[in-house]
C-alpha cells in the first residue's frame, strides 16, 4: 500500500501527468463553468506567453552565443554548415509536399472556406507592443556574433558573462515557466473548447487534415529514421524523448514556448547534449519542417481547385526558392509565418482574396498539428546536423575519422 501511495505522489509530481489530469478535469466540468472562467483561463495562458516572448530574445541570444562560444575557432564554420542544413532541409521538404498533394489530389473534396467562432477573448493583454527589432531571430543573430567575437577573444570579461546569464535565463525557464505548464496548456485547451474549433475540424475538413497528418507523420518517421539509423528501439526512444514537447506544442500553437522541453528532449538523442543548446534555438525560427510541408501542401490544392491544373514545375521551383528563403524572416509563433507568405502566395501563384482566405482559415484549424510537427521535427533534424557537423569537421579541417570524439573537443568539456 505503501509503495502504491508513493507510486501515485511521484505522479502527482510529473508535469506531464499533472497537465493531463488538470485538462482531463477541465474538459469533464467545462460545460458546468461559467463563460469568464474560461476566458480567465485563456487569459492566464496569454499573459504567460506574452512574457515568454519578451523575454525569449534575451533567451536565445544567451544560448547561442554560450554555445558557439564553446565551439572557439570552428565557429563560423559551424554557423555556415548550420545555414546550409536549414536550407536543404526546408527546400526538400516543399518538394515533398508537391510530391504528396499531387498524389492526394484526385482523392480530396473541394476546399470551402468557413468562418471559425472568434468572439472568444481573453480578459485582457498586456497593453505593451513589442517593437520589431525586439524578436527572437535579432536575438539568434546577435547571439551568433557575440558567441563569435567570444570564441575567439582572449581574456576578456565576455565568456563569464555568456556563462552567468544564460544559467540564468535556463533557471527561469526550468525552474520557474516550466512549473506552470499546466496553466499555460489549459487556457488553449479552454480557447480551442470555446470556439468550436475540434467540432469545425471534423466537420469540414476531416479529410484534408487525415491525409496531410498521414503525410507529415510519415515525414517526420523519416526524419527519426535518419536521426537513430535503421535501430526501431533507438528510434522509438528518440520519438519518446520528444513527444512532450511535441504534446505542449500541440496545445499552446507556439515552438519558442516549448523551446525548454524540446532542448532537454534533444539534448537526450545526442551525443553532446550540450549541443541541443545551439541548435534548437537557431531552428527554432528558420526550420519549420511541419509548416513547409503544410503550407506548400495547402498552396498546391488551392491553385488546383482555382485554376484546374496543378501548378508547372518551373512556377513551384521558383515559388519554392523564394518560399524557403522567406523562412528565415518568419517567427514561430501563431500566424507570424503566415502573414510573410502571403505576398509570396499572391506573386508567384497568383493567390487571389479569396485563396487567401481559405489558406488562412486552413491555417487557424490545422496550426495545432503544425506547430507540433514542427517540434518534433526539429528534434530530430537536431541529431541528424550533429552527424552532418563532424563529418564537416572531418572534411573541411581534416579531423580524424577514427575519432569523433575530436569533433567535440571544446564543446563538450563543460557539460
Amino acid at each position: 500500500m505503501t509503495h502504491f501511495l508513493g507510486k501515485i505522489m511521484a505522479s502527482l509530481q510529473q508535469r506531464g501527468f499533472q497537465t493531463v489530469l488538470i485538462l482531463t478535469v477541465y474538459v469533464l466540468t467545462a460545460g458546468f463553468l461559467p463563460y469568464g472562467v474560461h476566458q480567465g483561463f485563456y487569459t492566464v495562458s496569454l499573459f504567460l506567453k506574452d512574457v515568454l516572448m519578451w523575454g525569449m530574445p534575451l533567451t536565445v541570444g544567451f544560448f547561442i552565443a554560450h554555445t558557439v562560444t564553446s565551439f572557439e575557432r570552428r565557429a563560423p564554420l559551424l554557423v555556415l554548415t548550420l545555414l546550409i542544413f536549414e536550407t536543404v532541409s526546408n527546400f526538400s521538404s516543399v518538394w515533398y509536399a508537391f510530391g504528396s498533394a499531387t498524389f492526394a489530389a484526385d482523392y480530396l473534396p473541394l476546399i470551402k472556406a468557413t468562418t471559425l467562432e472568434r468572439h472568444f477573448q481573453p480578459l485582457w493583454r498586456i497593453p505593451l507592443s513589442r517593437p520589431e527589432w525586439w524578436s527572437a531571430e535579432k536575438g539568434a543573430l546577435a547571439g551568433l556574433i557575440v558567441g563569435c567575437l567570444a570564441a575567439f577573444s582572449q581574456g576578456t570579461y565576455l565568456k563569464p558573462f555568456l556563462e552567468k546569464g544564460k544559467t540564468i535565463v535556463e533557471w527561469m525557464l526550468t525552474r520557474g515557466f516550466s512549473r506552470l505548464i499546466p496553466l499555460f496548456v489549459l487556457g488553449f485547451t479552454a480557447h480551442m473548447v470555446q470556439t468550436k474549433l475540434l467540432d469545425h475540424v471534423v466537420a469540414h475538413y476531416a479529410v484534408l487534415v487525415l491525409w496531410l497528418t498521414i503525410f507529415l507523420i510519415l515525414y517526420i518517421v523519416f526524419l527519426f529514421v535518419l536521426s537513430a539509423g535503421l535501430s526501431g528501439h533507438r528510434m522509438v526512444i528518440h520519438i519518446k524523448n520528444l513527444l512532450p514537447a511535441g504534446g505542449m506544442a500541440f496545445t499552446s500553437g507556439c515552438s519558442l514556448s516549448t523551446m525548454p522541453w524540446t532542448i532537454e528532449g534533444s539534448a537526450r538523442n545526442l551525443q553532446n547534449p550540450l549541443f541541443a543548446k545551439l541548435i534548437i534555438p537557431a531552428t527554432t525560427n528558420i526550420q519549420q519542417i511541419g509548416d513547409c510541408i503544410a503550407q506548400a501542401f495547402l498552396c498546391f490544392l488551392i491553385y488546383r481547385h482555382f485554376y484546374g491544373q496543378n501548378p508547372e514545375l518551373v512556377m513551384w521551383a521558383l515559388f519554392s526558392g523564394v518560399f524557403v528563403l522567406a523562412r528565415f524572416a518568419t517567427a514561430a509563433v501563431l500566424g507570424g509565418a503566415i502573414f510573410i507568405m502571403l505576398p509570396i502566395y499572391e506573386t508567384y501563384l497568383h493567390f487571389t482574396p479569396e485563396m487567401i482566405a481559405i489558406i488562412l482559415a486552413l491555417n487557424v484549424v490545422l496550426d495545432p498539428v503544425i506547430t507540433s510537427c514542427n517540434v518534433m521535427a526539429n528534434g530530430a533534424l537536431c541529431r541528424v546536423f550533429e552527424k552532418v557537423w563532424v563529418v564537416a569537421q572531418r572534411i573541411l579541417i581534416g579531423l580524424p575519422s577514427q575519432a569523433p570524439s575530436e569533433a567535440w573537443r571544446g564543446a563538450g568539456e563543460d557539460h
